[in-house]
């Protein structure tokens, strides 16, 4: 199984920035301690190309981006300063899902840790997102004729505004969120399936939640490959959780997910997603089980 890292490119913030950073590499890092997979099975994924790009964003967003003429407002839409590493990142974040969809494709199963950048627009980003990783992977592998039809199946606590909005009215992508219901975004998109949820959902209700939801996912048809957005932040510590899941049900979480596409014989591709919690090692935590979940599976154990 191939794992596909981005946090050798360094996102410059400034003092006191909530996002944790610092994340991805501890990830990467106990991963690699762990023994879990090779070191060969690291990767370092390709920045997105402009043709890449333009499957799922306007040309003159991404020229903004790239050439740094994003407005004051922009920038504190997507929550970074502008940056050169800004920039960088962002492409090599949307490079590894694309490689961790073509990997899923040949092995069954792979991982990028990074991605899951579900609130960016055609036309902008926000929420801590710059481009919109599942639809440019999508569209990348379908106009290379490898896939015809794909499931996103965004299990950040957030909705997944920015990929329902992109893909509106694309029967060629399914797209399924399960989120909280009062959480950010507060003006919610129309994905083809939405389950909102309220504050306080524990992990059984989830859970059950979540069966139905991948019973209508897979109502609709086999996809050729699904993308699978792994958000830590559904958590109960999580500084935006709010639904109050433990460290046991997002694991289970991971199960039912990777289960019900292996019963499928559906190929998937994790991205990481959400986690704010104020302890680093806790968000760490939850995406190391879930890439131990997919190493497991790529083992057939």
């Amino acid at each position: 199984m191939r794992i596909f890292y981005t946090d050798t490119f360094v996102l410059p913030l400034p003092p006191g920035h909530r996002f944790p950073m610092t994340k991805y590499s501890r990830l990467r890092r106990r991963i690699a301690e762990s023994g879990m997979v090779p070191l060969e099975a690291f990767r370092l994924p390709h920045a997105a190309t402009p043709e890449e790009l333009a499957t799922s964003h306007d040309d003159t967003y991404v020229a903004k981006v790239r050439a740094g003429e994003l407005e004051p407002a922009e920038q504190r839409r997507i929550g970074f300063p502008w940056s050169p590493g800004m920039v960088e990142r962002s492409l090599r974040s949307s490079g590894a899902t694309i490689e961790a969809c073509r990997a899923a494709l040949e092995d069954g199963i792979s991982v990028s840790l990074a991605g899951g950048t579900h609130h960016a627009f055609r036309d902008r980003g926000e929420g801590f997102c710059v481009f919109n990783d599942s639809s440019i992977a999508a569209r990348t592998l379908q106009a290379e004729g490898k896939v015809k039809q794909v499931a996103v199946l965004d299990c950040d606590v957030h909705q997944g505004n920015g990929t329902a909005a992109i893909c509106a009215g694309d029967p060629s992508i399914f797209t399924f969120s399960i989120h909280g219901e009062k959480n950010f975004p507060y003006r919610k998109e129309v994905s083809d399936l939405d389950i909102a949820l309220p504050d306080g959902t524990g992990d059984e209700t989830y859970l059950a939640a979540l069966g139905e939801g991948l019973d209508g996912v897979f109502s609709t048809g086999r996809p050729d490959l699904a993308i699978f957005l792994a958000g830590a932040d559904p958590w109960h510590g999580d500084r935006w959780g709010r639904l109050r899941l433990t460290k046991a049900g997002l694991a289970a979480r991971d199960r039912l997910v990777l289960d019900r596409c292996a019963e499928a014989g559906v190929p998937v591709a994790i991205t990481m997603a959400g986690g704010y919690a104020p302890v680093v090692e806790d968000i760490v935590d939850i995406h190391y089980q879930t890439v131990e979940r997919a190493v497991s599976m790529a083992v057939g154990a």
